[in-house]
């Protein structure tokens, strides 16, 4: 299951959660939908009174133009002075507006909480020979996320090529520049044996190497949660201070290709003054390359896709 397919599973669940809570309010709210003081009364109710809804930060009434008809109601207040204001242009609402009957929004930042929300919005229909016609409005109910129940769900990796353009005024003078040799470079070889090494024997799941500014990030298995950022002469002494140890088993990657992968980075970085490899990664849990070219184009996919498409394909791409 990819990233995508685990938040939309998220919503569903969310909504399956929310979808009932606003139901009582719905089935009076027209009634009293032009009185103000009692449409502010009912929600202000609901809130106490409802298990789902006393989760809920604030809950308020919209026209079907997105105009507010209630105040905001708080679970321990009542507060007017937002009646009135025009919240249609608001992204959580105006991509999703007129609703048939319920959604979820995608989420925001609220901006008075400054923490990660959602709110959950309920068609109210105005009643005529006993069947729904025409929309008089949406209830809303803002949630904040911690607030919620979590059901645990499996996010996975996706082990998919991605990539992603950087800084156009990078890509539109990329020409007007060229590879100025750095310290790296000039010892790249030994730059090259170290990385495999310090992967292959000495604990290290992921490293970046940072060609430019010569310097290295290192992630170990025994201490995963803190970078190690390296110059390049700590780099290079790297193998007395991290201790040896055998190559995990659990990885995406055969320990066959760690040293082909950087030979490649090293093929990459002097193929053209041009076009050329700014900095690379390889994670060997994930089986992740990563790629930054000059021209500030980046690219993250499977490492064995990355060898077998070959020093050719990548400056073509690139």
């Amino acid at each position: 299951m990819s990233y995508a397919s685990n938040i939309e599973q998220r919503k569903l669940q969310l909504s399956g959660y929310l979808e009932g809570c606003l139901h009582n309010i719905v089935q009076y709210g027209s009634d009293i939908w032009s009185d103000r003081v009692a449409l502010d009364n009912a929600l202000y109710s609901c809130l106490q009174s409802h298990p789902v809804l006393e989760r809920c930060s604030l809950i308020y009434a919209l026209d079907s133009h997105g105009m507010q008809v209630s105040s905001h109601v708080y679970p321990d207040r009542i507060d007017a002075k937002f009646h009135g204001q025009d919240l249609s242009t608001r992204p959580y609402f105006s991509d999703s507006l007129p609703l048939k009957n319920s959604g979820i929004s995608t989420v925001y930042i609220s901006r008075s909480e400054g923490c990660s929300c959602i709110s959950v919005t309920k068609t109210v229909f105005a009643t005529s020979d006993n069947k729904n016609t025409d929309i008089l409005g949406y209830i809303v109910a803002d949630f904040n996320l911690l607030s919620l129940p979590f059901e645990n769900t499996r996010i996975n990796h996706k082990r998919d090529w991605l990539q992603l353009k950087g800084d156009p005024s990078i890509r539109s003078t990329v020409f007007m520049q060229s590879r100025v040799q750095s310290t790296m470079d000039k010892i790249i070889d030994d730059t090259m044996t170290t990385a495999s090494e310090l992967m292959l024997s000495r604990g290290v799941f992921c490293t970046e190497l940072h060609f430019s500014s010569s310097r290295s990030n290192l992630w170990l298995y025994n201490d995963p949660y803190r970078c190690r950022v390296h110059t390049l002469d700590e780099f290079s002494n790297a193998c007395l201070v991290y201790p040896k140890r055998a190559y995990p088993k659990n990885t995406m990657t055969p320990a066959k290709f760690v040293s082909q992968i950087f030979k490649l980075f090293k093929t990459l970085r002097f193929a053209d003054d041009i076009v050329y490899l700014r900095a690379a990664s390889l994670n060997i849990i994930s089986g992740m390359v990563g790629l930054n070219f000059s021209c500030d184009g980046t690219h993250y996919l499977p490492a064995e896709e990355f060898l077998d498409k070959g020093a050719s394909f990548w400056m073509e791409t690139a």
